[in-house]
């Protein structure tokens, strides 16, 4: 599950803002376009789609390059240490 700031960085990168709690009410919108209570409501559900979406495509990354490579993780993270 999404948290309160994770939600504000998905939705307002830029950011601009502050924040002094953990519900929608404590944003203060300061340089940025103010988003509304049904945006961030929402964006709980999309940040976590999006952040699956994005671990997602880094795990097959990593295997794309492990497969090239030849080896396995085990062996790479002997090599890393």
């Amino acid at each position: 599950m999404a948290k309160h700031h994770q939600v504000l960085s998905y939705l307002i990168p830029q950011g601009g803002y502050t924040s002094n709690g953990e519900t929608f009410e404590s944003i203060n919108f300061v340089e940025c376009e103010p988003i509304t209570k049904a945006q961030y409501e929402a964006g709980f559900a999309q940040y976590d789609a999006w952040k699956a979406e994005q671990d997602a495509a880094k795990a097959a990354q990593k295997a794309a390059l492990l497969d090239r490579l030849g080896i396995t993780a085990d062996e790479a993270k002997l090599l890393l240490s």
